[in-house]
């Protein structure tokens, strides 16, 4: 079953495998990686494409949780020593409940909803996700929302950890195989300084290789600039609540490909986003239950941006407050996707 949503030349389409974005049409023109079918999502290993990401985001350093309930929890390792993106069987993997056709705010919304259960990849507690997606027309763009709701509803600790967001590679001239001539700025030129291993050293400091002033427009080549790093909307995390669904939404990204005419930008209330490339994609040649063909995907296929929570938050005392989830209280973040066509 998928849940779908449709304005004119303007469409989406669902998925329950991780309530996952299919489809992301403007003008006509289909702007994520995806496959064709459902099923394939399941049978073709590939890097998230259009997953809900969760039960946190990013990486967790050495795969473990100090002083949690109390304890030391050892979460399932999936990308070298560290946890990656909730686990090898995280909540982008997972078949979640819907889509339930609802109302949200007063509109037309497509509604997912998950349980996690307590020791789910190392993760203490139960815990319910909520996704909806609402879609519509606003002064003649294509404008998704995309909100994330999460509360500790099992009683076997009094807290957890969360962080949730959208995985979607964004190729705004498909069937192009790379994003090569995409023209991005981002709404910030701070980043959470990593290892070679992609675990941040704790200090936040400016990006060294995309221009020092943000809402600059740079060109992606064929393989220059190729960031993966995560880049910080509030340096300050003591100021960060847990849902953030009340602040302003905050211009985190923009795209635009001369080739389509087409134009991208991302707006969320998360204090942070992961701005990637695609260096590591690798996906094999497939066939749909028809026999059609699917193309293979590799590096620079399309461009991931995550509003989320800092890297390593759960993991680290000090940012931990920003993740940090208690019975009684809720997670939450807003964003929006507005595209449209020259």
């Amino acid at each position: 079953m998928s849940g779908s949503t449709s304005h004119a030349e303007s469409a989406f389409t669902f998925i329950p495998r991780g309530a996952a974005i299919q489809e992301f049409i403007v003008a006509g023109h289909n702007i994520v990686q995806n496959f064709p079918e459902a099923a394939l999502y399941d049978l073709v290993p590939h890097p998230h494409f259009g997953e809900t990401v969760g039960r946190t985001t990013n990486r967790i350093k050495g795969a473990v949780l100090h002083n949690l309930n109390g304890k030391t929890y050892h979460l399932t390792a999936n990308n070298g020593a560290h946890s990656l993106h909730g686990g090898p069987t995280g909540w982008g993997k997972r078949t979640w409940e819907g889509p339930q056709n609802v109302e949200r705010r007063g509109k037309e919304g497509i509604f997912f909803r998950h349980v996690s259960k307590d020791g789910e990849e190392g993760f203490p507690g139960t815990v319910e996700a909520r996704v909806w997606y609402v879609a519509g027309k606003e002064e003649g763009k294509t404008v998704l929302s995309v909100e994330y709701e999460v509360e500790l509803v099992g009683d076997e600790c009094q807290e957890t950890v969360v962080g949730v967001t959208n995985h979607s590679y964004f190729n705004l001239n498909l069937p192009a195989p790379t994003v090569e001539g995409t023209v991005c700025t981002i709404g910030s030129t701070l980043y959470q300084e990593i290892t070679p291993e992609g675990i941040p050293t704790g200090k936040i400091t400016t990006y060294p290789s995309l221009p020092s002033t943000p809402n600059t427009p740079f060109t992606l080549g064929a393989t220059d600039p190729d960031p993966d790093d995560c880049f910080i909307m509030n340096p300050d995390p003591a100021t960060i609540p847990l849902d953030t669904r009340s602040l302003p939404l905050k211009t985190i990204a923009t795209m635009y490909h001369p080739h389509t005419g087409l134009h991208l930008e991302i707006d969320s209330t998360e204090p942070a986003f992961q701005f990637y490339c695609g260096r590591f994609v690798d996906v094999a040649e497939c066939e749909t239950s028809q026999g059609a063909k699917v193309e293979k995907r590799g590096k620079r296929c399309g461009i991931c941006v995550e509003p989320s929570r800092y890297v390593d938050a759960a993991g680290r005392e000090e940012w931990r407050g920003m993740c940090r989830l208690r019975k009684g209280e809720v997670f939450g973040s807003r964003s929006e996707y507005r595209a449209w066509k020259d």
